[in-house]
């Protein structure tokens, strides 16, 4: 039996597996040079202001730092932006045309938005090259397309995104055999077989040895500029090897913004996230 079909064992049909296998995207306006608005985001939990009356602004292509303190509203944010929390005010856009408050999870996907959570989440049972598969299936009946013979197309861009993650050697080892760096890598192909146009990408190098994270960090740069980036991270030395623009929030409010050097020497920032240990000398 085909590999692919176990998954209908522990894979409810029911389930909504076009949530994580996104159609194409539709075309965004991206005229201003800008893919992604959020302004005046408010959201509260139990009369905690979790993110408080928020302006944010990604470039096309840029990657982006988000740092700040445990509850920040760094999180919440990246669960406005995916669908998975309603803001109590403000507005989400994506690109001049797509209004993420009125779209669900699965819709926000389909448009070209792509999240990695911190912990990676893959079939461990299934090859790489397995899990880069299943990615990649359309929300189009389904569980027909599990036992399909993959096109010249569609095989081509597998070993694409396995260059691009660095594990074309691995592509016949089983998910589960990987070491923790490499299962992030491939959750990161798997997302980019669905071809996003922004990128959330949460905590990527905790865990990982410092040849992991090194390679991490290469990975991230090389993939903005063909997308936009978002990191939300704690790691400052991983932050500051990456960062083009760093946003820290603070109480669920932009604290600062700007380029690494310069949130580094703002006095704010050094006072309730930083700390004189980690400030510029």
């Amino acid at each position: 039996m085909n590999t692919l079909e176990n998954i209908r064992s522990f894979w409810p049909r029911d389930q909504v597996f076009d949530f994580l296998i996104p159609d194409m995207p539709p075309d965004l306006d991206l005229t201003h040079g800008v893919i992604l608005y959020l302004e005046g985001i408010s959201v509260s939990f139990g009369g905690f202001k979790a993110v408080d009356d928020l302006n944010l602004y990604i470039q096309n292509g840029e990657l982006r730092c988000i740092i700040g303190p445990n509850g920040a509203g760094k999180t919440t944010i990246m669960d406005i932006i995916t669908g998975k929390t309603s803001p109590d005010t403000g507005s989400a856009w994506f690109g001049q045309r797509i209004n993420l408050l009125k779209m669900n999870e699965p819709e926000i996907a389909r448009s070209g938005i792509g999240r990695k959570f911190q912990k990676p989440t893959v079939f461990e049972n299934h090859t790489v090259h397995d899990n880069l598969e299943l990615a990649m299936v359309g929300n189009k009946q389904v569980w027909s397309t599990l036992t399909a013979k993959l096109n010249s197309v569609q095989q081509g861009n597998i070993e694409a995104v396995l260059e691009t993650i660095g594990l074309k050697e691995k592509i016949t080892a089983r998910a589960g055999s990987l070491s923790h760096g490499q299962k992030q890598w491939l959750e990161i192909g798997m997302l980019l077989m669905q071809n996003p146009k922004l990128l959330l990408v949460d905590e990527p190098v905790a865990g990982m040895t410092q040849q992991e994270t090194e390679r991490t960090a290469e990975l991230l740069t090389d993939l903005a500029g063909t997308r936009s980036v978002v990191v939300v991270e704690h790691d400052m030395e991983f932050v500051r090897s990456i960062a083009q623009e760093v946003t820290v929030l603070h109480q669920g409010r932009v604290l600062a913004e700007g380029r690494m050097d310069e949130v580094q020497n703002n006095q704010e920032v050094i006072e309730v996230y930083l700390g004189e240990e980690n400030a510029p000398h």
